[in-house]
């Protein structure tokens, strides 16, 4: 299935001078917004990680904490120390895809493989989003790239750097065990990939990838296997269900952009006859998405599949659409022409929303506009803060981690702010001072999460004071309620409970 093309015949923007300034404007781009717009719910949480750096986490394993970490090191407590490192993995990352569609396809194919990564919805708009999907798509894609340089060099040393790359993937999202799966399955389809069984480095790597997890057993060991009870928990549960099978395709297909999951879609099937024929490449790229892409199918059966979770498979499915753009045989006008269309409107849309992002062109979308987390953070804490000085309070108290996080950053140097509930989630943090609870102190709460009635049975005293709405643009995002608590007569935060 490797096509060679002349390189002077490419298209400019196909040619990697051409590529590096495409990727290049983009990531100016990602760099602005990122620096600019404010956190999402689940980066105000991931701040708090990376604030205060562990072997593990409760919800995910800790590579977006160590990220977030660096970058804060090296920028202070900002919004953009917290997503530098995911910007610069999204040139890792191509740099990467381009040299593994290179190896294993053509020079042609890893432009316009790069071209349809970087403008997927879910990377061209999410690749600013500090999130533990950000390393997972990197260390997946470079465990990818290891096993192209394995098969180009027949090298047996690549094993190792496979194992290291597979084990940071591990160490920043558990659902790249399921590339693990797909190089197993790999191994035993392809004639040619079997005679790496007998091979030392291939162990070492396996052996490499499960010392790099090493950190997360031994947190899981140390507090009851909580992360695990929690995220292997989800697998299967509910009854059955088809009702969410058509919106897992649909996500795909809206997040890849649906004009190069037409491409994509056409790719895989033409994979298929290299797989059917046990050819290295194809099947390298269709087993090693298979296990996971069917377990999310079988998760659809049961319960929704966040839009997120399949992140990791969007550079197999670029290389997918790559080679059938650019495969020798099969170019017609037609399809060039429907993925220049497709790397267009990904652009436009990826800058429109990083604009809106930043400087919210309309708010008349409300809680239907992806961008909503963002807004009105800026106002909620201005009008917190003149609550807090009025009633003299020493401390913020919460019951939802999203907006703890927001909260807490909002009040960085100012006053504390936690959460009463889920405390397995801050084992990482120090423990809040429990003489702030002799004074008067706010509970801030959604409407839609509020839990003053639980408050009730610790404080002798909850009385609400104000009533805040998060708005753009004149239009309501959520309610929030502000409460004054004070007088405790039962423990305030709950136990820390593993499961």
């Amino acid at each position: 299935m490797t096509s060679h093309i002349d390189p002077k015949s490419e298209p400019i923007f196909l040619r990697p001078a051409g590529l590096v300034i495409i990727i290049a404007l983009l990531t100016a781009m990602k760099l602005f917004a990122a620096s600019q717009a404010h956190f999402v719910e689940d980066e105000a949480y991931y701040r708090i990680w990376g604030l205060n750096p562990a072997l593990s986490y409760f919800d995910h394993p800790p590579m977006i904490g160590w990220w977030i970490a660096i970058g804060q090191a090296l920028f202070g407590d900002t919004v953009f120390a917290v997503r530098a490192l995911v910007v610069l993995s999204g040139l890792i990352g191509s740099l990467a895809l381009w040299r593994t569609t290179s190896i294993l396809f053509s020079r042609n194919a890893a432009g316009w493989a790069v071209l349809f990564l970087n403008t997927s919805l879910l990377v061209g708009i999410g690749g600013i989003l500090a999130t533990p999907d950000a390393p997972s798509v990197l260390f997946w894609g470079l465990s990818l790239w290891a096993l192209a340089e394995l098969n180009r060099s027949q090298n047996a040393n690549w094993w190792l750097v496979v194992g290291l790359m597979a084990g940071c993937g591990l160490l920043s999202k558990y659902s790249v065990l399921f590339l693990g799966a797909g190089i197993v399955f790999w191994l035993i389809w392809v004639p040619g990939a079997r005679r790496w069984w007998g091979c030392w480095q291939l162990w070492a790597g396996g052996l490499t990838a499960l010392l790099c997890f090493a950190p997360v057993l031994y947190w899981n060991h140390a507090h009851e296997w909580a992360s695990f009870y929690k995220q292997f928990g989800r697998a299967g549960g509910g009854g059955f269900t088809s009702k969410y099978v058509f919106e897992l395709f649909g996500a795909l297909v809206g997040l890849l952009n649906p004009l190069i999951a037409v491409l994509a879609g056409f790719g895989a099937y033409q994979m298929t006859k290299g797989l059917k024929a046990r050819e290295n490449a194809p099947s390298l790229m269709l087993l090693s998405v298979a296990p996971f892409l069917l377990y999310l199918l079988y998760h659809s059966l049961h319960a929704r599949v966040q839009a997120n979770w399949p992140a990791p498979l969007f550079p197999a499915f670029a290389i997918m659409a790559a080679v059938f753009v650019a495969n020798v045989r099969m170019r017609a006008l037609l399809w060039q022409r429907v993925g220049a269309i497709g790397v267009l409107l990904g652009v436009i849309v990826a800058l429109t929303v990083q604009l809106h992002a930043v400087a919210p062109i309309t708010g008349r979308f409300a809680r239907k506009d992806p961008t909503f987390q963002l807004r009105g953070w800026t106002e909620i804490g201005a009008s917190v803060q003149a609550i807090a000085d009025a009633e003299d309070a020493a401390f913020i108290a919460t019951t939802s981690y999203g907006l703890n996080g927001q909260l807490d950053f909002l009040f960085k140097d100012k006053l504390p702010v936690f959460q009463v509930t889920e405390r397995v989630r801050y084992l990482m943090t120090p423990p809040p001072d429990n003489s702030l609870l002799a004074k008067s102190g706010l509970y801030v709460t959604e409407d839609r999460r509020n839990k003053a009635d639980d408050l009730q049975k610790v404080f002798e005293r909850v009385e609400e004071v104000a009533e805040l709405e998060r708005k753009v643009k004149g239009v309501s995002l959520e309610r929030l309620i502000v409460y004054k608590v004070d007088g405790p007569i039962e423990p305030v935060f709950e136990p820390v409970r593993f499961r």
